[in-house]
């Protein structure tokens, strides 16, 4: 099956139809369809177990995965133009006078590029509060409910941005200190002299924001018409290219000029976990999940990497994979039997794994030696984005005429802020 609405860019927001039946829809066909796969799959095991491979049953149950995979996925981008149509393209507006004097300029420059505006709009940006500088490089900020727009849609489409804490600063660093422990306690009466205890450790965590750009165009026949929506042009436009950047650098950016990683970061195994590195968990065979080809021993892994995180972790915890890495996991069981993963209880819900939502992005790594496909933890806690204020727009309609190009920057920063909150699933090298 190939589901019309499957859509794996950021335009999925736009194109899919954000209705309460297309949800049902899908809800009910994703259940129907994981309820064939359990069935499929016990035939398969059986011909498993019998040490006889079933190339039919193993076809099957491969392409009704693969259908469940597509089905969840359409589910997802369906539940994210609903919250989307929710919330509204642009939100509430400012009534501020200087706001909106300043909005209003925005969009006459924006189509029509007056250089005679320069002026006013350097000295709008600092009356509407969006700057205090008078005259900062490379173009003019948007007005706020573009920018909004921007970033309800990355909102919506980034993985990374769905699971951790976003913040936003007026600076290019952003620092916090973090306490490491180390102060004394005790146990005294009440008239018993207290000794000094001793200072808590403290480190410093500093988290960059560095540029991000993208550069759309559109014809200045276009944008004379008074009918195109510029803020939601805009918005739509840069999302998609801004939300593929940042997906990337979210998960394995080095931190150069670009947010750092999760999967950045020096790993160890988690019995000698230690405060900058995040602790993993071993799979049993190298390049794959376990020693045996049981389902049930395959699991275990994923088992021994829910009870690695500390239960304070686990009450706000998340699995983050790939789809094709959650289309094998899909095949694990528990000891009592019960598949690991299991499809969303209501239309507007996620799929879980150990009763824990489980999120996708194809950044992740994929099932090979030496690898960490899997993440598991509360990322809330464990991964922090910064965005700094303000979009800026330059416009350029003389590189490729008859085009105008606009380009676009924000500022981004990230990086694991606590490392207790996240572990790692390792495939074994050898």
């Amino acid at each position: 099956m190939q589901h019309a609405l499957l859509n794996p860019r950021a335009r999925g927001l736009v194109s899919v139809r954000a209705d309460a039946s297309e949800q049902t829809k899908l809800f009910a066909e994703l259940r129907t369809s994981f309820e064939e796969f359990k069935a499929a799959r016990e035939e398969e095991i059986k011909g498993l177990n019998a040490k006889f491979d079933d190339v039919v049953s193993r076809e099957k149950v491969d392409r009704i995965n693969a259908e469940i995979t597509d089905l969840n996925k359409a589910l997802n981008e369906v539940n994210a133009a609903i919250a989307a149509s929710v919330i509204g393209p642009a939100g509430g507006v400012n009534h501020d006078p200087d706001v909106l004097a300043h909005s209003t300029a925005f969009n006459t420059w924006f189509r029509k590029g007056d250089r005679a505006l320069d002026a006013d709009m350097r000295e709008l940006e600092v009356k509407a509060k969006m700057t205090t500088q008078s005259d900062p490089d490379g173009g003019f900020l948007v007005p706020e409910e573009t920018e909004a727009g921007i970033d309800r849609v990355l909102g919506t489409v980034s993985t990374m941005r769905s699971l951790a804490r976003v913040i936003s600063i007026g600076t290019s660093t952003y620092k916090k200190l973090v306490n490491m422990g180390g102060a004394g306690a005790g146990w005294v009466g009440e008239e018993e002299a207290r000794p000094e205890t001793d200072t808590p450790t403290l480190r410093e965590i500093s988290i960059n924001a560095a540029e991000l750009y993208a550069n759309p165009a559109i014809t200045q026949t276009a944008l004379d018409d008074a009918r195109i929506d510029i803020a939601a042009w805009l918005a739509d436009e840069v999302s998609i290219e801004f939300a593929e950047q940042e997906g990337t650098a979210f998960i394995s950016g080095n931190g150069v000029n670009k947010p750092r990683g999760v999967l950045s970061y020096e790993a160890v195994a988690n019995a000698s976990y230690v405060w900058g590195k995040l602790g993993y968990v071993a799979s049993g065979k190298a390049a794959d999940f376990a020693d045996t080809s049981t389902t049930v021993s395959k699991a275990d892994a994923l088992v021994d990497l829910y009870y690695a995180l500390k239960s304070g972790y686990r009450n706000n915890a998340s699995w983050l994979m790939s789809d094709a890495v959650m289309g094998t996991v899909r095949k694990f069981k528990d000891a009592d039997g019960n598949f690991l993963w299991a499809p969303p209880t209501a239309a507007a819900g996620v799929a879980t794994i150990l009763g824990k939502p489980v999120a996708n992005d194809d950044n992740m790594q994929a099932v090979g030696a030496g690898n960490f496909p899997i993440a598991f933890g509360d990322f809330n806690r464990g991964y922090l984005i910064v965005d700094r204020f303000g979009v800026r727009v330059l416009r350029d309609p003389y590189t490729n005429k008859p085009f105008v190009h606009f380009y676009t920057t924000k500022r981004v920063g990230g990086g694991v802020v606590n490392f207790e909150a996240i572990k790692l699933l390792k495939i074994a090298a050898s």
